[in-house]
């Protein structure tokens, strides 16, 4: 076995670097959390306990934890399924060139370079001046689907541009009308796409911050809640909010992860059959 180059040494200390820069913080809340009872925010850490995690599930002095988190995972959800059908809707009309397709297209991608905070405050004075509610599931809603959606509609684009129509093509020869092409043909074949669709919707919606922060209303999203903690709460309990709203995304991604293996492990199954059958 020939000996590695120095270079590959040099690039892995870097990457191994890169990695502990990416994760540090987040073990580092992770390991805090471990507090024993008398524990503080920084370290030496004070004993090893799950206090603060026990402690986390107790009546709060300040903020509504479980309120903000019910909120996130309704609009999360919200918007991950808007993201979906816009995102899928939108990439089947862009398949064809139409009048002002081109402009339409950079207006959508513009949202992506614009200012965050300026998207929410653009929103929220729209809603304010329009006489309508400033409220987490209105306001909040629509700018943060100028987040999601330009991401789910460039997946979708760049799906269905490499997209096969024979598929489609094959499915009207044997009589499949419109809607039955696409929905035994189309969405089964895009289906893993979706499912990173509706990843990228539910994640960017669940921890998303700046967008949400003059559109949110009177009640706040848990990214919001965890901030205003930030400045009342002084004790290791809000490293345990932080350990388990870092495990639940995760468990998320896994969710999503599976349902796409699943997908393709199907459609590899129903590719096979349909070799034995011919």
């Amino acid at each position: 076995m020939e000996p590695r180059p120095k270079s590959f040494y040099v690039l892995s200390a870097f990457f191994a670097l890169f990695v502990l820069f990416l994760y540090g913080p987040t073990l580092t809340i992770g390991i805090l959390s471990f507090q024993g009872e008398g524990g503080g925010l920084t370290f030496p850490m004070r004993g090893v306990s799950m206090y603060w995690f026990y402690d986390l599930f107790e009546q709060q002095a300040v903020g509504d934890i479980w309120g903000s988190f019910r909120r996130s995972i309704v609009l999360g959800l919200m918007v991950m399924v808007t993201t979906v059908v816009a995102s899928v809707m939108g990439g089947l009309a862009f398949r064809k060139k139409f009048a002002g397709s081109r402009i339409l297209f950079y207006l959508i991608i513009t949202a992506l370079v614009i200012p965050s905070i300026l998207v929410s405050l653009g929103v929220g004075l729209l809603f304010s001046q329009s006489g309508l509610d400033v409220h987490w599931s209105t306001s909040g809603f629509g700018a943060q689907l100028t987040w999601t959606l330009p991401f789910g509609l460039l997946i979708m684009f760049a799906v269905f541009n490499r997209f096969d129509k024979s598929f489609e093509e094959a499915a009207r020869d044997l009589g499949a009308s419109p809607w039955q092409t696409i929905r035994h043909v189309v969405l089964p074949i895009i289906a893993p796409s979706l499912i990173g669709v509706a990843l990228f919707g539910f994640t960017l919606s669940y921890d998303e911050f700046a967008r949400t922060l003059l559109t949110a209303g009177s009640y706040n999203t848990l990214p919001l809640e965890i901030y205003g903690m930030t400045t009342n709460v002084t004790s290791p309990v809000l490293y345990a909010l932080g350990t388990l709203t870092t495990l639940f995304s995760l468990l998320i991604i896994g969710v999503f992860l599976a349902l796409a293996l699943l997908s393709n492990r199907r459609k590899a199954r129903a590719g096979s059959d349909a070799g034995k059958a011919v």
